[in-house]
């Protein structure tokens, strides 16, 4: 068990002994001088010692306050940086993102080191979800979203469009559209159905391939793992042309033939309510920037 003088005559000693003046120290610790006094003595009495030699308007440490002060104050500067440190943490700049589960793997992703070496003292949430994005009350800061909107309530800014066109690993080697009556197609099963998806059946119109008899399909409701099984051989796939750029670059994918057709387009979400937070403005400017190299 530790037998320590009242705290409140440690400070009052420290505050004296680095100002040199029981007033100073009063009123950084707003107190009277006398409590001041007052506190030091008891502090003298705990250690049967004499801290100050005290003389009119001023006070100087005697040889044991001057043993004891530096070992207070390397103490109190240490609470006070360790206190500080966890307000600060608990004070982080937190940003939550919500984008679709392919975008969030195949583009946000692959960019975060980049956002934090911009940004280190933002932290960022993300949520990766197909969740059709219906009103203000769902919880984050930034939507990432793909379609034509409209999205009510919110503040959305056009990204850019996408493109969709054939794609397949190059070891397959399909060159021209022959394939198509021999290769399986890989589908992504679109949630919502539209004329205006961009799936093998409007590819084909848009070819002037209606109507072509085609070999076995395979269809995946998640579009990452569309992506992985065209890298993976498995056929012929109709993705989207931005989520495979790093495929096609490294070369583990090709596009051997066209036409590309149109998809949709990437939105950029923030509630119209209420404008957004300095640190929060950060990470949209940081992602239009992405979305703008990115064309």
């Amino acid at each position: 068990m530790r037998r320590l003088p009242p705290l409140s005559t440690l400070r009052a000693f420290e505050a004296a002994a680095r100002l040199g003046s029981f007033k100073r120290a009063a009123e950084e610790l707003a107190v009277t001088p006398t409590a001041i006094s007052h506190r030091i003595r008891v502090l003298e009495e705990h250690l049967c010692l004499a801290l100050f030699v005290r003389k009119v308007r001023q006070v100087t440490l005697t040889e044991a306050g001057a043993v004891l002060f530096p070992v207070l104050k390397n103490g109190f500067d240490a609470f006070e940086t360790t206190l500080q440190q966890l307000a600060q943490a608990r004070e982080r700049k937190r940003v939550t993102i919500t984008a679709t589960n392919a975008f969030t793997a195949k583009w946000l992703m692959p960019r975060i080191s980049r956002f934090h070496a911009v940004h280190p003292d933002i932290d960022l949430q993300i949520q990766a979800n197909d969740h059709a994005i219906e009103s203000t009350d769902q919880a984050f800061d930034i939507a990432l979203r793909y379609g034509r909107g409209p999205y009510p309530g919110f503040n959305a800014q056009a990204m850019f469009t996408d493109e969709y066109a054939p794609v397949v690993n190059p070891l397959l080697q399909i060159k021209d559209l022959s394939a198509l009556g021999s290769v399986p197609l890989i589908h992504f099963e679109w949630t919502k159905e539209s004329t205006e998806n961009p799936t093998w059946q409007k590819w084909l119109s848009q070819a002037g391939m209606s109507g072509t008899p085609l070999h076995g399909q395979l269809q995946y409701s998640d579009e990452g793992h569309a992506i992985q099984a065209a890298v993976a051989g498995q056929g012929i796939a109709l993705l989207s042309l931005a989520l495979v750029a790093d495929e096609l670059a490294a070369g583990h994918l090709v596009q051997p033939f066209g036409p590309a057709i149109t998809g949709y387009t990437y939105h950029l979400l923030t509630r119209a309510d209420k404008e957004p937070s300095p640190w929060v403005q950060d990470v949209v400017d940081w992602l239009r920037r992405e979305f703008d190299a990115g064309r």
